[in-house]
Parts: structure tokens; sequence; C-alpha cells
């Protein structure tokens, strides 16, 4: 696992600056509290399916996304640029790919030819959200690539088995209620030797937002109420994928520190990204005079000496492959021949 650190020029509409550096998403003016963790999966005992997050209310909010992003946002582009670099240190060739939901645009507008993709299928629950990428693709005149637009759920993949080669998705599937079994399917709809790629926010994400709205609750309404939307943990990005049956798993860490005017540049921010709060389990606004004892505290307690104010967002980089024979495979257990007592004696204990 990696984790790395890294500064970025700034956003393009001049109003924040982003240091490469990221598990709580605000709906609106709500933020989350310390709390709730939940587990990844989906099959209660009585075989029912546990559901987290609200589907319908994420369409809307991707619907209205859609109308409000604005190309070349430096931290979207930043991810889907480090999750596309993957492909240049594949040999092999791509020629059917899926882009699953997230940050559609900035996928098909950085790829420029990586994985030697003849066909991608752009997929998003969203309607809005691909019709704008269908308008923004009569621009690409330029690149020889068959595209395709389908509207649906990530949750339920329409993929005949083993017909992709490539399976991308750009910070969208952290809002799936069974995202192994998302995963599984996305295993499924590849071919053997096929690549999967996801990036998805990781549980660090706006921790300093968690701080001061946790903080203000406290103070304000003598108590803390579940806003938090659950992201996954560094340490069970490697499960999800070993659990999904993705041969050679890996899993890189990335941070990034996006810096605002206010809190509620951070707010808006999150709208356009289509970001915001989507928990099943409905929750009361929060309240004027919390809100804006969150935003003084959050001023107080992590604002600059230019009077900006810091957002680290945690994005945790996904790979896996689906099995084939030319994969290397590890060794049984027990089939070793040398013993590490032996080695040990033959250089030394290094004392």
């Amino acid at each position: 696992m990696r984790r790395t650190m890294r500064s970025l020029t700034p956003l393009s509409s001049g109003s924040a600056s982003l240091t490469w550096s990221p598990s709580l998403l605000m709906r609106g003016t709500n933020e989350a509290s310390e709390g709730a963790r939940l587990c990844f999966s989906t099959d209660g005992g009585d075989g029912s399916r546990v559901k987290i997050f609200d589907r319908d209310l994420k369409r809307k909010q991707r619907d209205r996304a859609a109308w409000l992003m604005r190309p070349g946002d430096c931290f979207i582009d930043s991810v889907a640029e480090n999750l596309l670099d993957r492909l240049e240190d594949c040999k092999k060739t791509f020629p059917t790919a899926l882009c699953l939901g997230g940050s559609l645009e900035a996928v098909r507008r950085l790829l420029r030819g990586r994985g030697a993709i003849q066909k991608l299928i752009m997929m998003d629950m969203s309607c809005d959200m691909i019709q704008q990428c269908k308008e923004r693709e009569q621009d690409k005149s330029d690149e020889n690539i068959e595209t395709l637009h389908v509207v649906g759920d990530e949750e339920f993949l329409p993929m005949k088995e083993s017909s992709l080669d490539l399976v991308l998705s750009c910070l969208g599937l952290h809002w799936t209620n069974d995202l192994p079994g998302a995963m599984i399917q996305c295993k499924l709809a590849l071919k053997p030797d096929g690549l999967f790629l996801a990036a998805i926010l990781g549980g660090e994400t706006l921790k300093e937002l968690r701080m001061a709205c946790t903080i203000a609750q406290m103070e304000r309404e003598g108590g803390i109420s579940p806003r938090v939307s659950p992201l996954a943990q560094v340490r069970d990005a490697g499960n999800l994928l070993t659990r999904a049956g993705f041969s050679l798993p890996g899993v890189d860490v990335d941070e990034y520190v996006v810096r605002y005017k206010s809190a509620l540049e951070l707010i808006e921010h999150l709208r356009v990204m289509g970001e915001t709060n989507a928990l099943l389990q409905g929750v009361p606004i929060l309240k004027k005079e919390t809100a804006l004892a969150t935003a003084a505290i959050y001023e107080s307690m992590f604002a600059a000496e230019d009077g900006t104010i810091p957002a680290t967002f945690q994005v945790i980089y996904m790979t896996g492959w689906k099995d084939h024979p030319s994969q290397p495979k590890a060794k049984q257990r027990g089939s070793a021949t040398i013993s590490f007592k032996d080695i040990q004696k033959q250089f030394g204990d290094g004392s």
C-alpha cells in the first residue's frame, strides 16, 4: 500500500487552492458526527438487504451536479489523472471499457488514448449526467473511440458476463449500498485477465469539518446526531478486493487538501461534485445557529494566515485483475524448501 502527498495548482475557478495530501460528506449545511462506522455487509441474517444510502436522493443530487459541474475542477481532474496513469503501467490493451458513475466527464476528457480503448461505455444513474456527457462527446471527434452512453445503477450492473476488458470508476462506488456486491458484478463482467480500476473517497475525508461540526453541536445542542456518510477505511480496501475475488489486488492512498475562502464555499463545491450526504436515515437540517458556530469554529481551528480554510479528501485507489492462467500466483503454504532459520544462519542476524 502506498501513501502520497503532493502540491497542485489552484482550481480553475480561482476561489480555492489544492494541495495533494482525504470520511464524511455534508448534506447542505449538515455535517457528520464522529460516529457511525458501518460494515459493508448488506445481507442481514434474514436475507434482507441493509440499505445505508438513499439511491433516489443520490440520483437527484447527480442530476443537480450535472448542471452545476465545471469542467477543469482541479481536484476531480487530479483524481482522474492519477487513476488513468495506472493504464500507462500496463502493457496490455483494453479494447472494451466501462466507465462507471462518478467523474465521467473528467475521465473521458483526460483519457487521451491511454489503454488503447476502442469502445467506451459510459454509465451513470443520472439521466442528466449522461445527457451532459453526450453533449460534450461531440467536441471529441478527434479520437477514434466508439462511445456508448447508458443510464444504469452500479448496484445492478446491466453488463453481460465476460464482456469487458476494463472497468473504471472514478469517485462513484463509495455511494453504493452493497460495495462488495458491486465489485463482484464488475468482476463477473470482466473477461479473463480484465482490469478493475476504482477510486473512492476514504474514511479521513472532511475530517476538519467533522471536528468543527461535532464541537458546535455539543456546545449549541448538547449532543451530536449521525450526519455521516460512512466510507471505507484504508484497511478495508484490500479486503474488499479479495472478497470480490480479484487477483493481484493493489491499494494506494492519496490525500488532497483543498483550500476554500469559507465553509459555505466548501459546501457549494460538494454540491457541484454531487458529493453531498445521501444517508437513508433522515436527519433534521442543522440549526442556523449551529451552522454558524460550525463555520466559526472551523475558521478558528484551521484557518491559514491568508484566511483560507483547508478541507482534506482521502482517495483510495483500488486495482484488481480477473483470474487468468498467465498471471503470477503465490506458492502454496508449506511448499518452501528453505527455512528462514537457515537464511539467518547464512547471512547473520544483522545485529
